[in-house]
């Protein structure tokens, strides 16, 4: 069974000692790295974070009564996932009856349970996904990528939103500022000599 510890720093990020032994129990990542095999660069924070939760969550499928195969895996297995780390949130979600739901800044303490953020579990699902093909698996089989997973990731964001009472925003990409303006450009370049 996997200890609670190994899925706590999975769902938080952590870069402990227990997460970084799930990290070491399986060697490199194919393709990763190359040259020198004794001294391999080091990951980058995303590739260790993203090898980190691969581990565990291989960890996660091999601890089910029965242990379930890679290959086996299906999006439900991904959510069992995801509900098994919201026991290690610590995000406050107001259920519905509580007299905090809806408030951004409750003034008090409730017994309301603690779950994943949504933001982490969406980030969770995007490094696992991109793991699963990095791992050998195929694009139209990878269940991170399941329209069952997106759907309850949307639940999750809205349910999250609604609980604190401030609506989810979508962030707005900022435009890519070009450094020359086309009045700088004319006056910063040569003039073309004339004969």
């Amino acid at each position: 069974m996997m200890s609670i510890n190994k899925g706590k720093e999975i769902a938080e990020g952590s870069s402990g000692p227990a997460a970084v032994a799930v990290g070491a129990v399986v060697g490199g990542v194919g393709g990763v790295g190359g040259g020198d095999q004794r001294n391999p660069p080091p990951l980058s924070r995303y590739e260790s974070q993203k090898r980190r939760d691969w581990n565990t969550f291989g960890q996660y499928l091999r601890n089910q009564r029965p242990p379930v195969a890679l290959s086996q895996c299906n999006a439900n297995h991904v959510l069992e996932f995801l509900h098994y780390l919201d026991q290690f949130g610590k995000t406050k979600v107001h259920l519905q009856g509580c007299v905090f739901f809806g408030q951004p800044e409750p003034p008090g303490p409730c017994t309301c349970p603690l779950r994943q953020a949504w933001g982490s579990l969406d980030a969770l699902i995007g490094r696992l996904r991109a793991a699963y093909e990095e791992n050998g698996g195929l694009p139209e089989t990878n269940p991170f990528a399941s329209g069952a997973i997106r759907i309850y990731l949307r639940e999750v964001r809205d349910s999250q939103a609604k609980a604190r009472g401030i609506p989810y925003k979508k962030k707005k990409k900022k435009k890519k500022r070009n450094p020359l303006k086309a009045t700088e450009v004319s006056s910063t370049s040569f003039p073309i000599q004339q004969p």
